[in-house]
């Protein structure tokens, strides 16, 4: 609807203007589909310690001697190096672009598969791990980064949430295959997985906006019309791209880090690192890592192996739905049905522990434990499994997403790190129903921070994003605010 005014009469009156309507095209599909299969990449790599070390530990299959030590190391030397990857891949993502950048992970990510598949020592596999880590580290941040500024905003989040779909199907693969091959097979497995990858990778664009803030508005409206298909007029999106590059520009400072410590830009870092925080104070992390021991310390008559694969269904299943319902019930309510859930299930799992340790009966409960950690698995990959990274792409500023983003994911992987290698010693000091008890308050206490500090970014462009957040007023394009989009391939 806009308002028009008659010129003789200077009364304004409203006449009906037909909107133009976002289309999704394939362009944009295929885009978020070859970032995912970067992310698959990423899942299975992620996985791979947890079914690998159990031949890899056994003398019988491996020529080379892996202690416990070692064997703690070939686990949790990836946190350390997605915490490296995590901090260089900002300023790549601003220097090399979004595209370049996630491009360069796939031949390093065949190369450490390689490494660890033909090893001949304990060195090699240690090498793998941490160049595998590290390209995880620079592509947990450059995935949402690449899609957060090409897809447009009434599918931004279920597109966004393809990449943590194909991660999930990635640690799906690892843990079945896993129960076939040993640990060498796994890993060449591992290096065929990114070739596709590589190759779909050539045939998408840089992001308009990388282009926009490296004055190159040609390639900028080429990028633009690739994504919005040949018959879209992408002008005014363009435009606005440029208007807010130039407003970022004037209020940008030589020094990085004085830039993310100006009190606007502030308030989105902060609510991206209060995210990433939750979502791995939340234990998941030592929950995965540590499946068949917990199932095996439960009683349970289930095999663990079996619990691995069946928690890994259950992970790909609930972002599927999430995908279904992000861009229809929003990013909050799945953030508070993901909370609930793991606060519930975790004070439940506590109680099981906590009874079993005091020596009264729970033989006839050992289905308690698979229970809970479906319900768990399930509420954590509805919402905070995949938002926090999601939202870190479209909250974060576009002068400071890229120092911005390398921080919260340098953050998160730094959390992972922390709750992987001390959740055992949590076991040990508090029990295992302390340990789950004091991951469900800090659930809780995230409950609250979702509903005081989140915001919803639900069909909103980044521009608007940003304006809110921020406290500027910024004109928007037509583009912008487009209406429900015709699906159209």
């Amino acid at each position: 609807m806009k308002i028009l005014m008659r010129a003789d009469t200077h009364v304004s009156f409203a006449v009906p203007v037909e909107e133009p309507k976002a289309i999704c095209t394939f362009s944009q599909v295929l885009a978020a589909l070859s970032v995912s299969l970067g992310s698959l990449v990423v899942g299975f790599v992620s996985a791979y310690t947890s079914p690998a070390l159990v031949s890899m530990t056994n003398r019988n299959m491996t020529s080379f001697e892996v202690t416990p030590q070692a064997a703690s190391w070939v686990g949790g030397i990836m946190p350390l190096a997605g915490l490296a990857g995590g901090i260089a891949g900002g300023p790549f993502i601003e220097y090399l672009g979004r595209r370049n950048t996630i491009l360069a992970t796939a031949i390093p990510f065949i190369v450490s598969s390689l490494l660890i598949a033909c090893a001949v020592n304990v060195a090699m596999v240690l090498a793998g791990r941490f160049l595998a880590g590290f390209c995880v580290g620079i592509a947990s941040l450059s995935l949402p980064v690449y899609l957060g500024e090409t897809v447009q905003p009434e599918v931004r989040g279920t597109l966004g949430l393809l990449p943590t779909a194909f991660g999930n199907i990635g640690i799906l693969l690892c843990f079945v295959a896993g129960t076939y091959m040993d640990w060498s097979m796994l890993a060449f497995l591992g290096a065929a997985l990114p070739v596709p990858f590589l190759i779909l990778m050539f045939l998408i664009p840089e992001t308009p906006r990388w282009f926009v803030s490296r004055g190159r508005e040609e390639k900028a409206r080429k990028a633009l019309s690739w994504l919005r298909g040949k018959e879209a007029d992408v002008e005014p999106e363009l435009k606005g791209l440029m208007r807010s590059q130039a407003d970022a520009d004037r209020q940008a400072t030589q020094n990085k880090m004085m830039e993310l410590l100006k009190r606007n830009n502030l308030k989105p870092l902060s609510i991206s690192l209060g995210l990433m925080f939750f979502q791995q104070l939340s234990g998941i992390n030592a929950v995965i890592f540590y499946t068949v021991s917990i199932f095996k310390d439960a009683g349970s008559t289930i095999d663990g192996n079996l619990c691995t694969i069946i928690v890994g269904i259950v992970n790909f299943m609930a972002t599927f739905i999430a995908t279904l319902l992000i861009d229809r019930a929003g990013r909050k309510i799945l953030l508070y049905v993901s909370n609930i859930a793991m606060i519930i299930t975790l004070f439940v799992l506590g109680g099981f522990f906590y009874c079993k340790s005091h020596g009264q009966d729970v033989s006839q409960l050992g289905w308690l434990p698979l229970s809970c950690f479906v319900i768990y698995i399930l509420g954590f990959s509805l919402g905070f499994g995949p938002i926090p990274w999601l939202m870190m792409g479209e909250i974060l500023p576009s002068k400071i997403r890229g120092s911005a983003a390398s921080v919260a994911t340098a953050f998160n992987w730094s959390c992972t790190f922390v709750v992987t290698k001390t959740f055992q010693d949590m076991i040990d000091f508090m029990g295992a129903h302390g340990a789950f008890w004091l991951f469900g308050s800090i659930c809780f206490i995230g409950l609250f921070f979702v509903i005081l500090y989140v915001p919803e970014t639900q069909g909103k462009t980044l521009e608007d994003i940003e304006r809110k957040m921020m406290g500027r007023v910024r004109r928007m394009s037509s583009v912008a605010n487009m209406k429900p989009l015709a699906f159209n391939m």
